[in-house]
């Protein structure tokens, strides 16, 4: 364990002095976020980027440990598709917080990251069903091209799942970017969760294990200075990358989407009803933006974003954690805790918020 050790204090430091650097870098280059929208809660001008720091702390320990992580069942072209996906959100992110780009530009930098996962060779053959017996989604194949030596297939219903399944992952916690701290913390907590996790002795995967510490110190070096008030945000990139991170290492960890959905399931079932929510109310909820997320309902109550984000921090953590003890029934369950705790919470707001028009038209 001296050996994580070492690593973890190493990119967490790494990621400091990258966070020092990327600051300024952002306020040369005029990358900053200015609270001239109704829907911005902070109150000066902060400068984005921060997720570069992030991706170069990540990538360069990976780098120095590049040896452990190839020593699993990672090849060499999984990881060039990750870091080329990586690469796209940072080119896209820098373009967006430079230029403000229309959500159907911002959502083409996504698409292509996902998609270079899938040409890296990063694939899912099946996920466990909770009835018994495994989900197998490696059957159908279309040959694509051949080349060092062997074919290589688009496999239909994997890679489908894979583009879908992060997709959704940097949506979730590029809309969960909302609070200082928030994004970052759940990240950090959910990696470390997965590094737990692929080190358990059932599950043991030291190199997926060894990838996830490093992201998970890499978000902490970040978040001390992204806590509230923050000094830097991710920005659009980063927030993008930190899902797109966090969901191909529940697939390349054997397929660990359970674990996912438990740390990010509170998030994604806000996503989920803000677009339910915008639909019905005859907007487009992927170019639409409201106060009406979670995070803006707590903070509504009086919460403030340091409660708020322990909130998540929280949540997130003691489902993750309860995956490390559960069996895939037990995972279903707690799934379904989750959604039913969701549907207290929002309905409980609400009636608090009923209650208190009421009160203030009566005063």
């Amino acid at each position: 364990m001296d050996f994580y050790l070492i690593i973890f204090i190493a990119v967490f430091s790494l990621s400091m002095v990258c966070v020092r650097l990327v600051k300024f870098l952002a306020v040369k280059a005029g990358a900053v976020d200015r609270p001239v929208m109704e829907r911005k809660i902070h109150k000066t001008a902060v400068p984005l980027l921060g997720g570069l720091a992030v991706f170069l702390a990540f990538f360069i320990g990976l780098y120095l440990v590049k040896d452990e992580i190839l020593s699993g069942n990672l090849e060499p072209s999984h990881l060039i598709g990750f870091f080329a996906g990586a690469v796209i959100l940072m080119i896209g992110g820098f373009l967006d917080d430079k230029y403000n780009l229309s959500p159907g530009q911002q959502i083409i930098f996504p698409a292509l990251a996902a998609l270079a996962v899938i040409a890296g060779g990063v694939g899912i053959e099946k996920v466990t069903n909770p009835l018994g017996g495994f989900i197998f989604l490696d059957d159908w194949k279309l040959p694509i091209a051949f080349w060092g030596g062997k074919a290589h297939y688009f496999v239909i219903i994997s890679d489908l799942f894979i583009f879908l399944w992060l997709m959704g992952m940097m949506y979730t916690t590029k809309i969960l970017d909302g609070l200082d701290g928030l994004v970052t913390g759940v990240t950090a907590i959910g990696s470390f969760i997965i590094f737990l996790f692929t080190m358990t002795t059932k599950y043991y995967q030291p190199d997926i294990g060894l990838a996830a510490l490093i992201l998970s110190a890499a978000c902490l070096g970040f978040l001390v200075f992204n806590w509230h008030p923050a000094k830097i945000f991710l920005g659009e990139g980063g927030s993008l990358f930190l899902g797109f991170a966090l969901g191909t290492l529940a697939i390349i960890s054997g397929g660990k989407i359970a674990i996912a959905l438990l740390i990010l399931g509170i998030p994604i079932m806000d996503v989920a009803w803000a677009i339910i929510r915008r639909t019905l109310a005859g907007k487009n909820p992927f170019r639409f933006s409201d106060r009406e997320h979670l995070h803006h309902r707590l903070l509504n109550l009086g919460f403030g974003q340091r409660k708020t984000v322990l909130i998540y921090y929280f949540l997130s953590a003691a489902f993750g954690l309860s995956a490390l003890f559960l069996q895939s029934r037990g995972k279903v369950l707690a799934l379904g805790l989750l959604v039913l705790l969701m549907f207290i919470i929002v309905a409980g707001i609400g009636l608090v918020n009923r209650q208190s028009q009421k009160f203030k038209a009566k005063s």
